[in-house]
């Protein structure tokens, strides 16, 4: 009996294991079919978009688009710009928390599409990173390269903003290198983030890491080149100009009837103002840093990701990009059809609803990421 009795733990050890192994087993494959109806389901969606009728007037209409209003905060002795907008009354006391990250050369006004539709139910702020849009761009020339604009330091202005603007976690929606910071922030500050959804998020292809290996020397000095002399200053006057602004974007867009003259515009004016060059002229020597498939791995299992992603997108092309959608934090793929490289302004159809979808998987309190 005493073997016997020695050898009942060992068993009921044994079982648990096997039933903690099918459980885990049964998670990972319910994922892999989430991943694997993603596309479908986008696809379903961007069909049913196009082709739906118009709904009967009894059918009930949305609710009206919240208003947006703009305003400043200081951080670190910087002015930064932000538009805001959300429910009112005790409607705004429960409802989540949004922040918006716009990519390379954007700005708050990107998300203008985005802001008044997710303010409907949410809380939701569009921030200008530091060095873009209306907030203060201080001259990295005088410090060491890209000790000013990268990563890291977007993601403590991040966190700042959350606490002291937000006033606790968010959910973070980024497009292009937004989501490079978007993804440092959770693994920098993961207690004030509820979830991020990255939008065709840049894969970094200049970063030192990518370039070929006999290339290196030719780009680290081209880069210096168009970041400390004035071959920079007139190569970043060519760029920032309506006609050549229009045909960046007209590129970039799976549609190019979407490149509004209001879209050019909110483009092109922060771009004029001064100090705006010096920053472009410093990011696009910024060729260190993390990488997508760097952060990803670091996610703590508490902040789920989820990936959106233009099929039309010339820039970060969707077959390099659904290997993202393979990351343990990933909980689903979708791609847009037809869509580039900003898919909410191009299509805000079709990425408000998948943007409310993620807050209203993941807002609940107590909510389970993976």
């Amino acid at each position: 009996r005493r073997p016997l009795a020695r050898l009942r733990p060992r068993a009921r050890a044994a079982n648990a294991r096997r039933r903690r192994g099918i459980d885990d087993a049964t998670t990972r494959a319910r994922r892999r079919a989430e991943r694997a109806v993603a596309t479908t389901r986008a696809v379903a969606t961007t069909n049913a978009t196009s082709t739906a009728t118009p709904p009967p007037s009894s059918a009930p209409r949305p609710p009206p688009n919240a208003p947006v209003t703009s305003h400043e905060w200081r951080w670190e002795g910087h002015k930064i710009r932000y538009t805001a907008a959300g429910p009112d009354g005790d409607d705004a006391k429960d409802a989540p928390a949004v922040i918006l990250v716009h990519g390379f050369g954007g700005n708050a006004d990107h998300w203008r599409q985005n802001t008044p539709v997710i303010g409907r139910k949410c809380r939701v702020y569009a921030i200008d990173l530091l060095g873009y849009g209306y907030s203060d761009k201080p001259d990295p020339l005088s410090k060491p390269r890209n000790s000013v604009y990268n990563f890291e330091n977007w993601s403590r202005q991040l966190a700042a903003f959350a606490t002291e603007v937000v006033g606790g976690p968010a959910f973070v929606f980024c497009n292009s290198v937004g989501g490079v910071a978007g993804l440092q922030l959770a693994v920098d500050a993961p207690e004030l983030v509820r979830g991020v959804v990255l939008i065709n998020i840049s894969l970094r292809g200049l970063h030192v890491t990518k370039q070929p290996a006999l290339a290196r020397p030719f780009i680290a000095a081209l880069q210096s080149t168009l970041r400390e002399t004035d071959i920079g200053r007139k190569f970043f006057g060519n760029v920032a100009r309506e006609q050549t602004v229009r045909n960046i974007l007209k590129e970039a867009y799976g549609n190019p009837d979407r490149v509004t003259d209001e879209l050019v515009d909110c483009i092109l004016k922060p771009g004029l103002q001064p100090g705006a060059a010096e920053v472009f002229l410093d990011f696009i020597s910024y060729s260190g840093g993390p990488l997508p498939e760097e952060l990803l791995p670091k996610i703590p299992t508490t902040v789920p990701v989820r990936i959106l992603w233009g099929q039309a997108d010339p820039w970060e092309v969707v077959t390099e990009g659904r290997a993202y959608g393979k990351f343990d934090a990933v909980d689903r793929f979708i791609e847009l059809p037809g869509v580039g490289h900003c898919p909410m302004d191009e299509a805000p159809e079709l990425v408000n609803p998948l943007l409310m979808e993620f807050v209203e998987d993941y807002g609940r309190q107590g909510a389970v990421a993976r």
